[in-house]
């Protein structure tokens, strides 16, 4: 998070929420506001409108979020804020908050930003403009000096919610690590994935991101940072549907779907977090990647061509990083039992199990052991190289 002195003109930030039935609910039980034209479907299908709006507060409440988080952050004391509701907003809408710095005010410390709020279909639903005053912490004169090293371990798992993410995500809690973590739709199973990370006594921050977006990202690191100081592991677990598609009937657009996940997805997250890993002089990646690289299948050129890119990508770093002192290695997994997988046909699933000599699938948790490995100091030796959790069906 950038101290006043730091922050210029033209300086961004942005912040990211999907609007659900709960965050109504949630806003008529702290405010009171039960109007009908919210909370009332009936009401409002015999009006203009024919669907409920969202309060229009509830979603500009997302400024104070930007503002006290990110853009200027700890200390900012908003003094001042302009609002225009531009188009209604309705649940299951993805709200993006953007801020920039519009003017600087140096002798007062303060801070003119625009404050736009766009949906998902890049709509401005508001505009406005804040104006905030920046306080500083007043550190007594004979404090002892901050400690330069970050003693707590700490891991970001991009893609926790699903399977091999939520089994990675409790085990490096598990281990000690303090863990954060990213969810792209299911905000319920984030919950309770962080609730478990809790009651093991470990701290946890949740946020909803699409790594594809680089704005996205670059809050997600503001966030970060402000919640842990730094970061110590990096796992990369995102991953999207596989449908099998003959070539015949494939479509760029597919391609370039996976492509935006693990290729893209794992750029943008490198270039925002691997500054913080530089700082220390340490850090550890683990990038997800497949049997299939090794062990191809018909029908999936996208998902495999896309996972082999990463491959390349995660090695060419390793070698770029070393020197810096950030490891960056690959766990491939075989099929694992996860939703991903549900819909392969039981017959399927038993012909993989027959040709594994451990005679099973690989579980969430093998892989998850794998990747905590690498997260931790004991694999500090180890850089470039792969972890294939199948059961010896690729012996290399």
């Amino acid at each position: 998070m950038p101290r006043f002195e730091e922050i210029k003109v033209g300086d961004t930030a942005v912040v990211v929420h999907a609007i659900t039935e709960k965050d109504i609910q949630r806003f008529v039980d702290l405010t009171g506001d039960d109007n009908r034209i919210h909370v009332d479907k009936e009401y409002a299908s015999h009006t203009p409108l024919k669907k409920p709006v969202v309060h229009g507060m509830l979603g500009a409440s997302f400024i104070s979020t930007l503002i006290g988080t990110k853009l200027p952050g700890d200390g900012a004391l908003w003094f001042s804020q302009s609002l225009e509701f531009l188009f209604p907003v309705r649940v299951g809408d993805v709200l993006t908050v953007r801020a920039e710095v519009l003017k600087k005010h140096d002798g007062e410390r303060t801070l003119e930003i625009r404050t736009d709020i766009y949906n998902q279909d890049n709509q401005k639903v508001t505009a406005g403009t804040a104006k905030v005053k920046v306080y500083e912490e007043e550190v007594p004169k004979d404090a002892p000096p901050a400690s330069a090293e970050q003693t707590q371990e700490t891991a970001l798992v991009i893609g926790g919610s699903g399977g091999i993410g939520e089994a990675s995500v409790l085990a490096l809690a598990g281990a000690g690590f303090d863990v954060a973590f990213t969810y792209l739709k299911n905000e319920e199973k984030a919950a309770q994935i962080k609730e478990k990370v809790e009651a093991i006594g470990r701290k946890c921050v949740v946020c909803r991101a699409d790594v594809a977006d680089e704005g996205q990202v670059k809050a997600l690191a503001q966030t970060v940072e402000r919640k842990f100081g730094g970061l110590t592991a990096i796992v990369f677990s995102a991953t999207g549907k596989a449908p099998a598609i003959k070539f015949g009937a494939l479509e760029w657009g597919e391609m370039q779907r996976h492509f935006n996940v693990h290729v893209k997805g794992t750029f943008n997250v490198l270039k925002a977090f691997v500054p913080m890993m530089e700082s220390r002089k340490y850090g550890k990646i683990v990038c997800v990647t497949s049997m299939y690289i090794e062990y191809p299948s018909t029908d999936l050129a996208p998902y495999i061509t896309a996972k082999s890119a990463l491959n390349g990508f995660s090695k060419a770093l390793a070698l770029e990083l070393a020197p810096k002192g950030i490891r960056v290695n690959m766990v491939s997994p075989g099929m694992t039992e996860t939703d991903l997988v549900a819909a392969v046909p039981q017959k399927a699933k038993m012909l993989i199990e027959a040709r594994t000599p451990l005679q099973r699938l690989s579980q969430p948790s093998d892989v998850a052991n794998a990747i905590c490995f690498l997260a931790s100091p004991q694999s500090d030796f180890l850089t470039g190289e792969t972890i294939r959790v199948n059961g010896g069906q690729t012996m290399i």
